[in-house]
């Protein structure tokens, strides 16, 4: 006899399957739409988001939600990034023969994957859905946004916009698909029933994106570790730091988590913090900032998530002076025992004080090894060789070179990163890929193999394996 719980299941699977049937009709419907129907979508897409007045609405509405983050951020993302995000792929090719390599005689040809399931986290609502949508369409494929419960308003909002423009521009509405009231059991059944899964989000939403049987696309935790080397312009170093430590109130998992200072500069670069609006924490005010960050001990506070700094002073219980944009936290340690120095999700960094850039990069991958590996790190210097050796030596998928870490890992127009809110952390972070994943990730590819001009000879054995290793070996 089925007890309640079957039928409740049965009920979210079975509602699931009807928007799943809806996505995949969609899907086959543009199947072989060309280059300049799917570009011309996309454009459409994004304009209705990201319009005059329309991205003021949604900044606006978005904040009001979740409660995270500030509108100047949203902004930033709903109308800058989704523009960016367009302008970085729009003339990619993604339907027909997208490469051909003529020296292995050897033709790739672009195939849509179906129905992406793609994650949405209450900390990047507003462009997160956009970004995913257009890659999703530009390999041909539909949709179905899960949105993080805090958002859920906004982002049927966001895919209402995208669906409308859809139909007035000739394509299925269903090509976009949001989940309009989500559920942890709604949002598993659909990375079960999906053809592939993007998932952005927290460890357990990734976990289970990979544990979904569905071919899954997930991020590892950002932790991101800052060296300002002694060759560094100080006042540009302290600048940039401030930007991406405040934006959107450290929403991203890509802000500064820990900035380590050589000896040399350390003084100096300090009081240039300082005077960006850096406060410094310690004795009992560190404590108490501790106790509102981890409440448990363990678990970021989601009460504490991208709030002001005057909200996190208030909540912890110090005073703040006037003009106080973020927090330092001198620190020595890492590890479990040391909870600053892991992520932090709010206006808080760590700061650490190194000899010289091998203990930089010592601390860098101890720091990562506890929390963030694989994700990104940054450095300030004018030194070539220090930037390299840093790059070198850390466990990490992305290195940002004088530029604010928050605002450059994901793309922006500054750098040459692919634009996108999904940054994969290779193996160190559990990932299938170190890509800042795009539509590329989200598209199948047909190797057409034709025969060489000229066959491959195996040449000797000398020539092969080389004259020392055939005498070692005998």
């Amino acid at each position: 006899m089925a007890t309640v719980e079957d039928i409740a299941e049965t009920t979210v699977a079975d509602e699931v399957a009807e928007l799943v049937a809806r996505s995949r009709k969609a899907q086959h419907q543009i199947e072989h739409a060309t280059q300049e129907q799917v570009d011309r979508w996309i454009r459409g897409m994004v304009y209705a988001v990201c319009k005059p007045g329309m991205d003021e609405e949604i900044a606006r509405e978005t904040v009001e939600e979740t409660q995270l983050g500030n509108y100047e951020g949203k902004f930033k993302k709903i109308s800058i990034k989704t523009r960016a995000t367009l302008m970085d792929i729009i003339d990619d090719k993604s339907v027909g023969i997208i490469e051909e390599d003529r020296e292995r005689n050897i033709v790739k040809i672009a195939k849509p994957v179906g129905v992406i399931g793609a994650l949405s986290p209450s900390t990047n609502p507003e462009a997160t859905p956009v970004i995913k949508a257009i890659s999703a369409v530009k390999g041909r494929n539909s949709v179905i946004i899960c949105p993080h419960p805090r958002a859920k308003f906004v982002n049927a909002k966001i895919c209402n916009l995208m669906r409308d423009a859809l139909e007035k521009m000739g394509a299925p509405a269903d090509l976009v698909i949001p989940i309009e009231q989500p559920s942890v059991e709604k949002t598993n059944e659909v990375m079960k029933q999906c053809d592939r899964v993007l998932a952005t989000g927290g460890t357990p939403m990734v976990k289970a994106a990979y544990s979904s049987g569905t071919p899954a696309l997930g991020v590892g935790v950002g932790n991101a570790v800052i060296t300002v080397d002694d060759t560094a312009d100080l006042d540009d170093a302290a600048e940039k730091i401030l930007i991406s430590k405040t934006l959107d109130y450290a929403a991203s998992c890509s802000s500064d988590n820990a900035v380590i200072l050589l000896d040399a500069i350390y003084d100096e670069m300090l009081a240039k913090l300082k005077e960006k609006g850096g406060f410094v924490i310690e004795g009992e005010n560190k404590a108490k900032l501790q106790n509102a960050i981890w409440e448990d001990g363990e678990h970021i506070n989601a009460k504490v998530v991208a709030q002001s700094p005057q909200f996190i002073a208030d909540y912890a219980g110090f005073q703040i002076p006037e003009g106080t944009a973020f927090f330092i936290v001198p620190e020595t340690g890492h590890g479990k025992e040391h909870p600053f120095s892991g992520e932090k999700m709010t206006v808080t960094m760590a700061l650490y004080r190194a000899k010289d850039l091998d203990e930089a990069i010592e601390l860098t991958n101890a720091i990562q090894a506890y929390q963030g590996q694989g994700h990104s790190c940054g450095i300030y210097s004018t030194s070539d060789e220090n930037i390299m050796k840093l790059a070198e030596h850390t466990k990490t998928s992305r290195v940002m070179v004088n530029q604010p870490q928050a605002a450059s890992n994901s793309g922006n127009l500054w750098n040459g990163m692919r634009q996108t809110f999904s940054l994969g952390c290779g193996s160190w972070g559990g990932n299938a890929t170190n890509n800042n994943v795009t539509w590329r990730d989200l598209i199948n590819e047909t190797w057409v193999s034709k025969p060489l001009a000229k066959t491959k000879e195996i040449p000797s054995d000398e020539a092969l394996f080389g004259k020392d290793i055939i005498e070692l070996i005998g």
